[in-house]
C-alpha cells in the first residue's frame, strides 16, 4: 500500500480510504470486524464513516460496530486514522443536527463515546451549514482541539467558494482550518472539477472521493446484467446515470476488459491519476470486495487510455476540461 499526506497536513494517510457506510445495514458486525482486520493486512489505515450511519436516528450504529472493534486492543485503535461526520439529524429535538457550537460539542463527545476513543484523528463537516457563521463553527473546532478531542478537521460536499468561505474564517483566526474534502467524484460525475478541485488545490486540501463507481454503474454493470447476476447501479439515480450514459459505459467496459482488467478497478485507478485526490472511499460489503479493490492501486494508465476516459465521459462545461471560468467563458 502507498501512502501520501493528507493535503498540507503531515498525517500520512492510505491511497484507499476504507468506508463503513455498509456496516450495520448491509454488512453484519461480526463480518465488519473481519473486513477491518484485512484492511490493516492490507495496509489500509484510512477509514471513514459518519454519526448517522446505520440509518436509525440517533443510535450511530455504524460508529458503535468500529468502537468495538477498536476495543478489541491490539494495536487497532493506534493503527487507524479514524474519520467521523457530524451534521446530520440525530435527534426530534432543536440542536440535535447542523453545524451549531452546542450540537458540535455534543456530537463530537457522542461520537468519542461510540467509537470508544479519545480523540477523532480527522471531523468532517457532512454538508455545508448557512445558517451558522463561521466564527461560530471554528470557535467551536478550536476548542475541540484545544481539549485533545479532535487532531484535524474537514469538509464534505462543499462548493468551491465555501472552502474559500472557510478557510479565509479560519486564516483571520490564525487556524488550520480545512485540511480534506470529500466529494461526490467518479467518470460520469466530474462536475467538482470546475471549482471544488481548484480550490481545493489552492487551499491544500485533500480530496476524498465518494462513490468513486457512481453507485455501481461504473463496476461493470452491464457485463453483470448480461451474465443474469444482480448489479448496484440498476435503480434510482443509478439506473439515471446507466441510462444516460448507456453507450460510453458500454465503451467503457470494453475498454477494461481490453486493458484485462475490471471496470471498477479501472474508475478508482482513474481518480488515483487525479491531482490532488488523496484516497478514493472504497466501500466493500464483503471481505472479497475489500481484497479484490487493492487491484486499482496497482493499475498505471497511460495518456492514451486517460485520453480515451476523458473522450467517453467529458469533463464539465462546453469549453472542454477546463476550471472555472475557462470552463463556460474564456
Amino acid at each position: 500500500m502507498e501512502y501520501t499526506q493528507l493535503g498540507r497536513s503531515g498525517l500520512s494517510v492510505s491511497r484507499l480510504c476504507l468506508g463503513t457506510m455498509n456496516f450495520g445495514p448491509e454488512t453484519s458486525e461480526a463480518d465488519s470486524h473481519t473486513i477491518m482486520d484485512r484492511a490493516h493486512e492490507h495496509g489500509i489505515n484510512f477509514f471513514d464513516t459518519a454519526d448517522v450511519y446505520g440509518w436509525q436516528r440517533g443510535e450511530g450504529i455504524t460508529e458503535n460496530i468500529i468502537g468495538r472493534w477498536f476495543a478489541q486492543g491490539g494495536g487497532r485503535r493506534e493503527r487507524t486514522v479514524i474519520a467521523t461526520k457530524l451534521y446530520g439529524d440525530m435527534g426530534d429535538w432543536p440542536n440535535e443536527k447542523r453545524l451549531s457550537a452546542l450540537h458540535i460539542r455534543r456530537a463530537a463527545d457522542a461520537s468519542l463515546r461510540r467509537l470508544q476513543t479519545d480523540h477523532i484523528d480527522l471531523l468532517q463537516m457532512h454538508h455545508v451549514d448557512r445558517d451558522t457563521p463561521w466564527d461560530e463553527i471554528w470557535e467551536a473546532f478550536s476548542v475541540l482541539r484545544q481539549q485533545g478531542k479532535v487532531i484535524y478537521f474537514g469538509s464534505s460536499n462543499f462548493a468551491g467558494w465555501h472552502i474559500a468561505q472557510a478557510q479565509e474564517a479560519a486564516r483571520s483566526r490564525h487556524f488550520l482550518g480545512l485540511v480534506s474534502e470529500q466529494s461526490i467524484y467518479n467518470l460520469v460525475n466530474r462536475f467538482v472539477e470546475l471549482e471544488v478541485l481548484p480550490a481545493a488545490r489552492h487551499y491544500g486540501l485533500g480530496v476524498i472521493p465518494w462513490s468513486p463507481l457512481g453507485g455501481g454503474v461504473l463496476g461493470g454493470v452491464l457485463r453483470k446484467q448480461r451474465e443474469g447476476g444482480g448489479s448496484r447501479g440498476t435503480s434510482g439515480r443509478s439506473l439515471e446515470a446507466l441510462e444516460k450514459h448507456r453507450d460510453a459505459i458500454e465503451a467503457y467496459e470494453k475498454l477494461a476488459a481490453d486493458l484485462g482488467e475490471d471496470p471498477a478497478h479501472v474508475g478508482v485507478a482513474w481518480l488515483l491519476h487525479q491531482e490532488g485526490v488523496t484516497a478514493p472511499i472504497i466501500g466493500p460489503r464483503t471481505v472479497e470486495q475489500l481484497d479484490g479493490s487493492l487491484r486499482s492501486t496497482e493499475i498505471a494508465l497511460d495518456a492514451d487510455v486517460l485520453a480515451k476516459l476523458d473522450d467517453l465521459f467529458p469533463a464539465p462545461g462546453p469549453n472542454g476540461p477546463n476550471p472555472a471560468p475557462e470552463a463556460y467563458a474564456w
